[in-house]
């Protein structure tokens, strides 16, 4: 078998598992660069030679497991030990069983906030590692436990949150006097702004789906627990409303951009996440009675939102050209300009930061509004989910290759592009100090999103660009600490009230890490396009011309 084998228990459906062969198929996409692919495969070979005898497995709780085979690890680096021993300390338990990772682990800070605390979307990346390890007790547990919180009575500030809605984070709380364990979750009653995650409850089905995948036991998945834990999840996102759009509606600070970022409405992220998860629960519901409605529900919103998303949120040098000139005032059905934007208000930087050859979705569109911004999570499970068509896909690793300074820099990987400043900030962010321009979600690079790149990366025949932003993040993350973001434009300064040893950062690169060596693990977070989905109107895909 050679190197670029794939495992069995990472595809286990028709419908929707990551096809091994177009990795290798690079007549299919024109800007693939061919050189690279081989000059990879070599290093994958020579490196399995070079460790063929090393004898490598991380600390464990109780047993000892195995990284990744080194006999076909493309390069060992003395970051992935420090990486595991950082990892196994986040390592938070419930009545002695391992239930989730620890937000950071930052001695030195005095202030811990809530950072001692479990958050579902910060899990992830951990979660994946441990799957990729072959520990999925740990992600078994975490799954039920949030599975439970789901259950509870949630208000905030007297007013009943929805049934589906999914906490934020969890803490585990000790009493030494009765030696009991309890929990203590947050739906967003003590988040800074008082707003609930949208996202987590999406994450909860994908991180299940990925479990099913990686061990292969469908029982989980299919257990009532699971099976109407989704179903809330869905229902609730599913509600009829006013709303003419497919999209999701969302208030600022909803999903990773937790703060005010003028995010409202219907930001990339959310819809990018609610594609995924639909996607991932058809795979799983069962089409009993209470099931099907639900699947014939999601199955029409995955028609109209994937035909919405790559009408109207794709934005190509093309596209942005029709903008530009768009007349504005439209009445009827033949209207061009379906949602008034104002030619006016495309920023100046637009222009400079789209190539020829390239594409993107842009972070938001609603009535006479479109944010223009880059937003590297939504483009990235856009190309995971096949929200993005393989065009599309391929475009925007065209994009990111071209603007390889602005949305790489020094440091992976810019969670938004570019920066608000001046009185744009004011007004945006609520003069948010945290926020200050390339800082933070303003323009901050995050290290967790290597492994959103990197799985992307691999999905489009790419590797080479993964492999190319794993060489920057090994020349300081370790040594620097394992911060939760950089700043500046280039992402060359350690952010400013960044936390030390924050998890995901570590898991982040692991995951990364342990993907490009057995790209088999892709296939539990990559979803192949839905058969079932309509042809979409055709734009110009500027990559292919």
């Amino acid at each position: 078998m050679g190197l670029w084998k794939f495992s069995s228990n990472s595809s286990t459906s028709e419908t929707d598992d990551y096809d091994p062969s177009r990795l290798l198929n690079i007549e299919r996409q024109g800007s693939f660069d061919e050189r690279s692919l081989k000059e990879l495969s070599f290093r994958l070979a020579k490196a399995a030679l070079d460790d063929y005898d090393v004898n490598y497995s991380p600390r464990s709780w109780g047993h000892s497991s195995p990284f990744s085979s080194p006999r076909s690890s493309f390069e060992y680096h003395p970051m992935v030990a420090d990486a595991w021993e950082a990892l196994r300390e986040s390592v938070v338990s419930f009545d002695g069983e391992p239930v989730g990772t620890i937000a950071a682990v930052d001695h030195a800070s005095e202030e811990v906030l809530n950072y001692d605390q479990v958050f579902v979307r910060d899990f992830v990346p951990s979660a994946l590692a441990f799957l990729m390890n072959g520990e999925a007790e740990i992600v078994k547990n975490f799954l039920l436990k949030t599975l439970h919180l789901q259950g509870w009575e949630k208000k905030v500030d007297r007013f009943k949150l929805g049934r589906g809605a999914m906490p934020a984070s969890f803490k585990v709380m000790h009493d030494p006097s009765s030696k009991r364990d309890t929990l203590m979750a947050d739906f967003g009653e003590s988040a800074i702004g008082r707003v609930a995650p949208v996202d987590s409850g999406f994450w909860w089905i994908i991180l299940l789906r990925a479990y099913t995948k990686s061990t292969g036991d469908n029982s989980l998945a299919e257990s009532p627990e699971c099976q109407q834990c989704m179903r809330l999840i869905l229902t609730l996102c599913l509600s009829d409303g006013f709303d003419t759009f497919p999209t999701l509606l969302c208030a600022d600070g909803c999903s990773m951009i937790d703060r005010r970022m003028g995010i409202h409405g219907y930001p990339i992220e959310i819809q990018a996440l609610f594609f995924m998860a639909m996607r991932c629960a058809l795979g799983m519901l069962k089409h009993d009675t209470r099931g099907k409605e639900i699947i014939e529900r999601m199955v029409k919103r995955l028609h109209a939102l994937s035909y919405h998303m790559r009408s109207y949120f794709w934005l190509d040098f093309q596209h942005l050209n029709d903008i530009y000139r768009y007349k504005t005032e439209e009445y009827s059905h033949t209207a061009v300009n379906k949602f008034n934007v104002i030619p006016e208000s495309i920023p100046n930087w637009v222009f400079d930061f789209m190539p020829t050859s390239g594409g993107y979705f842009v972070g938001n569109v609603s009535p006479a509004r479109m944010d223009f911004r880059w937003f590297c999570l939504g483009n990235c499970v856009a190309i995971l989910s096949s929200l993005a068509t393989e065009e599309q896909a391929t475009a925007i690793m065209d994009l990111i290759e071209a603007r390889w300074d602005e949305l790489v820099g020094e440091m992976p990987l810019k969670v938004a592009y570019p920066a608000i400043e001046g009185h744009e900030w004011r007004i945006t962010t609520g003069c948010d100090s945290k926020n200050t321009a390339w800082s933070y979600h303003n323009g901050g690079s995050w290290p967790v999103l290597l492994w959103l790149l990197t799985a992307a990366c691999i999905k489009t025949g790419r590797p080479q660009i993964a492999m190319k932003a794993i060489e920057l993040a090994e020349t300081r993350l370790s040594m620097d600490s394992w911060p939760e973001y950089y700043d500046g434009k280039l992402g060359s300064h350690i952010g400013k009230q960044a936390r030390k040893y924050q998890t995901w950062s570590i898991a982040g690169y692991l995951v990364a890490k342990m993907m490009l060596d057995d790209p088999s693990h892709l296939g539990m977070v990559s979803l192949e396009e839905y058969k079932e989905l309509n042809p979409v109107l055709k734009r110009s895909y500027t990559c292919l011309s």
